[in-house]
């Protein structure tokens, strides 16, 4: 069907493209950002905006080749995230142009004459999916040119130089466009060929110059997402990385236990507080699947997170007993409970020892052994990070500066290959909790299990620089796998409060 609803006519011959091209559009400067760089290179999730983009073209089984077009002086930045991500399907990364339309032009004369199927994309939409890849390719079999939509959810107002209402279009025949942006070769470089004899051409958009230029080919529109978000405004780096985020905890699920046996088993995974708790559950859980599982903690082998020494030496008994160190887990932390005030100089330093400086220890101590196996460390967090709570204030400042630790961490070691990530689960029902609170309904709290099974398919995903939140269903059902992931919320009341929050001298979750 074209727009206007009626059929599509017969194409005359049959498509048979040479290749599938994606052409990502780079150029912009990041005015209205703020940030001084280009908007593509702007990390969320561990990684520049534009890294996460090509990595969904590279999966992108119907994509054969791709060529960015980049801002004018940061093609050597372009090119080296390229090499270091590994991007085979990277053919050419050059300079765009001053605008969009001239930009498209070079990527046309890089393609060449060859009849292919081209795909133009937003560098700083990095939340595209694969299956919108897919239907735009698959929808090229049909229609010379396709866009990307999906429907407005406020209605549209058209105004006149005052500022004055003078047409509200029907909004269920309104689309916002997105990219990508598909043609048959012939058909973008026949619409761009008329456009150059025209003094008056401007487009903002390439499907708008085949609708100016070749006015009786029809137009196919898919259904976008909104995911599928271009990061423009300040505020769209925040909701970027909290789609990231909302998706991490599903990016990476086998379907069995065979699936995980093969994954697991010959790795070695350290544990820092794996006496109890979560840290126990991942360890029982990780071994079950073929896994060496190293558990350490203050009760049971006399390590102490903070110490230097103590942490050398687990990691030296890992290795020397398997050769090689896979995954760091720190699961070990302390939870005082009282206003900051009134808080001896002792209690500070044991929270800030083992909350904080533990993780610092051990992710100085572990680098050398995960560089050799371009491992993962995975910390934890919980919903206090987002915000402080009174009589927490200590355990709410770690937290949040564990997120830090993680996002700072996954962007140094990007370049050895090792990977940083943050799990911030719901309230769990764990020993130290029924000691902190007593009690409580069972359907308000993660079990330890499903946030050890989330902890596990995290270390066995490609994320890094990553928080993923692990969170009970909506109907408040306990399950083994993730449970439903929403935005990390800080309540302020008990039921709020964070799964590994203990009462002194309770240590590890």
């Amino acid at each position: 069907m074209t727009q206007d609803g009626t059929p599509a006519p017969a194409a005359t011959a049959p498509w048979r493209p040479s290749r599938t091209v994606a052409v990502i559009l780079a150029g912009g400067t990041g005015v209205r950002l703020g940030l001084g760089i280009p908007k593509q290179l702007v990390k969320i999730a561990g990684k520049p905006i534009i890294e996460h983009t090509l990595a969904v073209f590279e999966a992108a089984p119907e994509i054969d080749e791709i060529i960015v077009l980049m801002a004018a002086g940061h093609v050597p930045d372009a090119e080296r995230i390229v090499e270091r991500a590994g991007f085979r399907k990277v053919t050419t990364v050059v300079e765009g142009g001053d605008t969009r339309n001239a930009t498209t032009r070079l990527a046309l004369d890089v393609i060449g004459p060859d009849d292919c199927n081209i795909l133009f994309h937003d560098a700083v939409r990095p939340l595209v999916s694969g299956r919108i890849i897919r239907e735009c390719v698959n929808a090229l079999w049909t229609y010379a040119a396709v866009d990307v939509a999906i429907p407005s959810a406020d209605t549209i107002i058209q105004v006149d130089a005052d500022d004055c209402i003078t047409d509200i279009p029907v909004r269920s025949r309104l689309r916002r466009g997105q990219t990508p942006q598909a043609f048959r070769s012939g058909t973008i470089r026949e619409a761009y060929r008329r456009a150059a004899d025209d003094p008056d051409f401007a487009a903002t958009d390439d499907c708008g110059v085949v609708l100016r230029y070749l006015p009786d080919t029809p137009i196919k529109v898919i259904d976008g997402a909104d995911e599928n978000i271009k990061v423009t405004h300040p505020v769209d780096v925040h909701l970027a990385d909290k789609l990231f985020q909302l998706a991490a905890a599903k990016a990476y699920r086998l379907a069995d236990h065979r699936g995980y046996t093969e994954e697991l088993t010959g790795r070695t995974i350290v544990v820092f507080g794996g006496s109890y708790g979560i840290g126990q559950e991942l360890t029982e859980l990780a071994r079950g699947f073929g896994a060496r599982v190293f558990p350490f903690s203050r009760s049971t082998t006399g390590t102490h997170v903070e110490r230097p020494e103590d942490v050398e030496a687990a990691l030296k008994t890992a290795f020397a007993a398997t050769g090689r160190v896979d995954h760091v887990v720190v699961t070990a932390g302390v939870l005082e409970k009282g206003e900051l005030a009134g808080m001896d100089p002792e209690t500070i330093d044991r929270v800030l020892q083992v909350n904080f400086l533990g993780p610092v220890t051990v992710a100085r101590a572990a680098l050398p052994y995960l560089r050799q196996t371009r491992g993962q460390l995975l910390l934890y967090t919980s919903s206090s990070y987002t915000r402080g709570r009174a009589r927490y204030a200590l355990y709410s400042a770690t937290k949040a500066a564990l997120v830090n630790l993680t996002q700072a961490l996954a962007d140094e070691w990007a370049e050895c290959g090792v990977r940083v990530n943050c799990v911030n689960p719901e309230r769990t029902a764990t020993p130290m909790r029924t000691r902190a609170f007593g009690e409580e309904p069972a359907h308000t709290l993660l079990s330890a299990e499903t946030v050890a099974r989330a902890s596990l398919d995290v270390l066995l995903s490609g994320l890094t620089g990553q928080v993923i939140d692990v969170r009970r269903s909506a109907d408040g059902a306990d399950a083994v796998e993730p449970a439903a992931v929403v935005p990390a919320q800080a309540g302020v009341e008990r039921g709020d409060q964070p799964a590994d929050q203990v009462g002194a001298e309770q240590y590890a979750w």
